[in-house]
């Protein structure tokens, strides 16, 4: 999130996306042609192809291509906490099409106050910036289709994909969010890359490589090994750094309105993540 806004300066949003799907793309090839030697070869098995392209196209490209635009009309730390809801949304899917994580009483008063928490920010047009004292309703309505397109990847996967290889999953997950993305962007915005310098190369290449394969092999493995829910609480720690970074690093803003807006949403929080002991993840793992 940091190194998304940091870029915004030096990239198209969707030249931005773009390349961090082609460099962890060759990644993805490296290690295949690496592994080859040793026994691993690509996955033949027509139906992971299908689930996995499924999920990286609209559980990745969707997501981050909506959340680094968001950026452009609000700070990383507003974004963040929008960010935030995602469990509550996913929680919500949940109890329809994962008969296992139904809501209950608790669980719905949690989802009511996460958004409760955005409703706060969109009200009071929060965007964290020193320039900007209006937030532009875009950046909010781009956060919450991000939000709806991953949680509804989560149940997806969550239901479809149990089972299959982690790295597997993550690869073509990868290579088909690259092939899905590159000809968008070339065709759409073409490829500028004039005003890059040396630390957007640098945050092109720490967002390609950290933020995009690791986050993804790391947030699959935890929605296979564990629950929907459970892989949604990631949440829980991504405003804490990046709205603190947001402020030391790209001199953003953290006012009363975005605390009372994330206070409400933690809290939702808090009454979603109600975790019986027979059925705590790392038991269950």
């Amino acid at each position: 999130m940091l190194f998304s806004r940091y870029s915004l300066d030096q990239f198209h949003p969707l030249n931005f996306v773009g390349l961090r799907f082609f460099l962890a793309g060759t990644l993805v090839i490296f290690l295949y042609a690496l592994g080859g030697r040793r026994g691993r070869t690509w996955p033949r098995d027509r139906r992971l192809w299908i689930h996995a392209a499924t999920f990286g196209i609209l559980g990745s490209v969707v997501p981050m291509t909506a959340v680094v635009t968001s950026l452009q009309y609000q700070s990383s730390g507003v974004t963040s906490v929008l960010i935030t809801i995602g469990p509550a949304i996913t929680v919500l899917m949940a109890h329809f099409f994962l008969p296992e994580e139904s809501l209950n009483r608790r669980k719905a008063l949690g989802v009511v106050l996460a958004f409760s928490g955005a409703l706060v920010l969109a009200l009071r047009g929060e965007t964290g910036l020193a320039d900007v004292t209006q937030a532009n309703p875009i950046g909010y309505v781009l956060v919450f289709i991000a939000m709806i397109a991953a949680s509804s990847m989560i149940i997806y996967a969550r239901r479809f994909m149990r089972g299959y290889d982690v790295a597997d999953v993550t690869n073509i997950q990868i290579i088909a969010s690259a092939i899905f993305i590159l000809p968008l962007m070339l065709l759409s915005v073409g490829l500028d890359l004039s005003r890059v310098n040396s630390g957007g190369v640098i945050a092109l290449v720490y967002s390609s490589f950290g933020g995009t394969y690791g986050v993804l092999f790391i947030g699959y493995y935890i929605i296979d090994h564990f629950s929907a829910t459970a892989a949604s609480m990631t949440a829980y720690v991504i405003p804490i750094i990046v709205a603190i970074g947001g402020v030391l690093f790209l001199e953003e803003h953290i006012t009363a309105g975005i605390l009372g807006g994330l206070a409400c949403i933690v809290v939702g929080l808090v009454l979603i993540n109600e975790l019986h002991p027979d059925r705590h993840p790392m038991k269950s793992a």
